[in-house]
């Protein structure tokens, strides 16, 4: 069998010379920016689509005032503002002129004649039916009209603000700060809400992608005589601000902080709820800020203005930059922390670079090290496969862990605060674990479990919080609410997983927060070491909430008692009564002779001192000595009462006085010097 010879002799037949293959084309390298990365790949951070890019951009604008306020201790206020833009006022911002349709039949939303009467008839008999049911008594849900009439192209845009009252920014930062994406002053190793240099960056991407407009900033920092102002947007391709206006303006109020104004393409009707859901969060994990949310339209039936109003003064500490673990390092950040080192010998760098490594232990490495080591040597001089050397004997040896003081938690006083304010529960326990290691980064794990509360639906209600920050998406696959659903057995702490109002609150604080995503969206369930922690605070705050549990149902119970025994008082009274007076008239025929207290008992009985009145009283006086004293001492032992008690806030300090301060879970403790 000749197989190869058929194609060869087909070959040899054709006319002519063959053609010549045509070569491929050559493929030309090219390189994009960052910020043509993410304008292209807006969803990982984020900017799925219009409604959550909205959110998103509130999100980011709220975490960077509220980090920019902390930083230098100041109680943060925050205002946010979304503004909705009709099509017109939005056409005459970019100077476009509105214009007429004139072929209709070119949109998306066109409806022909038979369209339009299949839907009428449609409408038609879901009214008729609508109203039959209604006739029937039964409740019967609205359908919309219209339903996917809106046309592809029919955008919507809001103009959002958000004013702080933080640090602001040096006037010449600015445009760097804003217009160049991966660039920022959160990349050091610390406790930080943001991370990745994005944030207002990809809300300035995505307007410039859906509306083309600028971003306006203001900004003025302390003791600062004025405000800088900065119109911009960015250079997508070259990654650089493209700068408008960048001046400087009076400041006669002395005001300090930041002022960011974008306007955007948005959907405020289907992410309403989450954003105002953020927001209840954020004053739950933030008492001591204020916010002042508003939502303004031309139509006034949908304005919306909440104020979340601060309900402490005291703040967590500042989170403090850290070192990095040598557990938690690779060959590349071992490189850039010799490049960067200010220390001349690779004793002192192991000292200083490092967390945990103290000239003993520094010694007892360069030992182990090999004889090509020395405590004296270079450490710029260092050979690529002596720092491997060292990476893999950072890997394989033993550190103490981090302890966790560079960390800033909320705070159980905090945490139970918020809760109280937001929620109003019936009752909350909170927890805050000691400080926990994950791959060399210190965590802390707090936790606060409420029963009952203000608008908290009937089953597990769980509040999601990283660094600070509410978590709202992706809360499937988080290890919070697995935890709360799967590992926790509610009812052997006496709370009904369905039928009670419970609210699950977990916060994790870390120098790395172990994201699925830059979304920043939830915390996976496959690291044990966090999983455990989370669990573990939860079980806390559920054992103290059991003890009280069962001390209200021992109340209860105490209370049905006071009840029962009041309600046969009268039948006690009389059957006590009748055999006293059967034993006082044996006493006075003498058929039966007593002493002592019983026989003057029977004598008072005889004359009629003691009625059935008087025995009636006194069982009454008894029941309720022994109910007040049952009571008094539940509430000792409990430190609750069965009636909701008014919340008192105690004024903030003048900031002219000295004091100080002990805290507690439940309480803080001024003494003022």
């Amino acid at each position: 069998m000749e197989i190869g010879g058929s194609s060869e002799s087909q070959n040899e037949t054709k006319k002519g010379k063959s053609k010549t293959p045509r070569k491929p084309k050559e493929s030309l390298l090219k390189q994009k920016s960052p910020a043509e990365f993410f304008a292209e790949n807006k969803n990982i951070a984020g900017f799925d689509n219009p409604g959550k890019s909205l959110y998103t951009t509130v999100r980011e604008l709220v975490e960077n005032s509220l980090d920019s306020a902390e930083a230098i201790s100041e109680l943060p206020v925050v205002e946010i503002t979304i503004e909705e833009i009709g099509k017109s006022k939005f056409n005459s911002m970019i100077g476009l002129v509105d214009r007429e349709r004139v072929d209709a039949q070119l949109y998306d939303d066109y409806e022909t004649a038979k369209a339009r009467e299949k839907r009428l008839a449609k409408e038609a008999r879901a009214q008729e039916v609508q109203a039959k049911n209604a006739s029937l008594g039964k409740k019967v849900k609205e359908q919309s009209t219209m339903k996917g009439m809106k046309g592809r192209g029919e955008a919507s845009f809001y103009r959002v603000t958000c004013k702080d009252n933080g640090k602001g920014m040096p006037h010449d930062d600015i445009p760097n700060m804003f217009g160049r994406v991966l660039s920022g002053t959160k990349y050091g190793l610390k406790q930080t809400r943001g991370k990745f240099g994005l944030g207002a960056k990809m809300a300035l991407i995505w307007s410039k992608m859906s509306t083309g407009l600028p971003i306006e900033i203001s900004s003025s920092m302390k003791a600062q005589s004025y405000i800088s102002f900065c119109r911009l947007d960015i250079d997508i391709h070259r990654n650089i601000p493209h700068i408008h206006l960048h001046e400087k303006r009076n400041n006669d109020d002395c005001w300090h902080g930041a002022e960011i104004q974008v306007v955007i393409e948005g959907n405020w009707t289907t992410y309403r709820s989450k954003i105002l859901h953020y927001m209840r969060q954020m004053a739950v994990i933030t008492p001591y800020a204020q916010f002042l949310f508003r939502f303004i339209s031309d139509a006034p039936d949908k304005n919306v203005t909440i104020k979340f109003a601060r309900r402490t003064d005291v703040m967590p500490p500042v989170p403090l930059e850290t070192k990095h673990h040598p557990s938690s390092v690779d060959l590349l950040l071992i490189k850039r922390l010799i490049a960067e080192t200010s220390k001349q010998n690779l004793l002192q760098f192991l000292q200083h670079e490092f967390v945990n490594i103290g000239k003993s232990l520094a010694e007892r490495l360069i030992g182990e090290m090999g004889p090509e080591f020395s405590p004296k040597m270079v450490v710029k001089s260092l050979t690529d496969q002596q720092i491997v050397r060292i990476n893999q004997l950072f890997r394989q040896a033993k550190f103490d862990d981090p302890t966790g003081d560079c960390l800033s938690p909320a705070g159980e006083y905090n945490l139970r605060l918020g809760i109280i304010k937001e929620l109003h529960p019936d009752m909350v326990a909170t927890y805050s674990g000691s400080a926990q290691v994950f791959e060399g980064h210190p965590f802390i794990v707090e936790a606060g479990v409420s029963v009952g509360g203000k608008d908290v639906k009937q089953g597990l209600n769980i509040f999601r919080f990283a660094n600070r920050i509410p978590l709202l998406f992706e809360q499937g696959a988080d290890v919070v609410t697995r935890t709360a659903l799967k590992r926790i057995n509610w009812g052997s702490y006496k709370i009904n997983q369905t039928q009670d109002k419970i609210g699950v609150f977990v916060s994790v604080v870390s120098t790395k927060i172990p994201f699925k995503g830059t979304g920043k969206e939830y915390i996976g369930d496959d690291i044990n070491e966090i999983a455990t922690a989370v669990k573990s605070a939860i079980q806390q705050c559920c054992i103290q909430l059991k003890s009280k549990i069962i001390k209200k149902m021992l109340a209860r119970e105490q209370q049905e008692r006071k009840r029962n025994l009041s309600r046969y008082i009268p039948d006690a009274t009389n059957a006590v009564y009748d055999v006293l007076k059967y034993m006082s008239q044996s006493h006075a025929s003498k058929k039966k002779r007593y002493s002592g207290e019983e026989a003057e008992i029977l004598s008072n009985i005889t004359a009629n001192l003691i009625t059935k009145e008087t025995i009636k009283e006194k069982l009454a006086e008894h029941v309720e000595k022994v109910d007040y004293e049952m009571a008094l001492e539940y509430a000792t032992q409990s430190g609750v009462t069965e009636e909701p008690r008014e919340d008192i806030f105690i004024q903030t300090l003048d900031p002219e006085n000295k004091f100080i301060e002990f805290q507690s879970p439940i309480f803080v403790f001024r003494l003022v010097c």
